[in-house]
């Protein structure tokens, strides 16, 4: 759902190992930016959640909401974010 509502605008498609390996390095492929974009700026915050949570049975809750700050920093969106990631999970620093 999460790669679909990403790529709903675009030719190319995110696909789920993109946005999985992504979420659990902190840095999206300079081809992807624009998907990431979309995602972080108009998916459903409980799509996001659960991305977060998915994601984070693979490292833990803290680094994968961690390095989906850090994406949506270094991309400049416009959601803040921080808000429903610490409603979701453990407190972030």
């Amino acid at each position: 759902m999460a790669c679909t509502t990403a790529s709903v605008s675009y030719r190319e498609l995110l696909t789920p190992e993109e946005l999985v390996q992504a979420l659990l390095s902190g840095e999206v492929p300079q081809k992807r930016h624009a998907h990431f974009h979309v995602l972080l700026d108009e998916a459903p915050i409980q799509l996001l959640q659960g991305l977060v949570e998915q994601v984070g049975k693979q490292a833990t809750y803290e680094q994968v909401a961690g390095n989906l700050l850090r994406i949506a920093s270094d991309l400049t969106t416009f959601r803040d974010l921080r808000t429903w990631l610490s409603d979701g999970g453990p407190p972030l620093p």
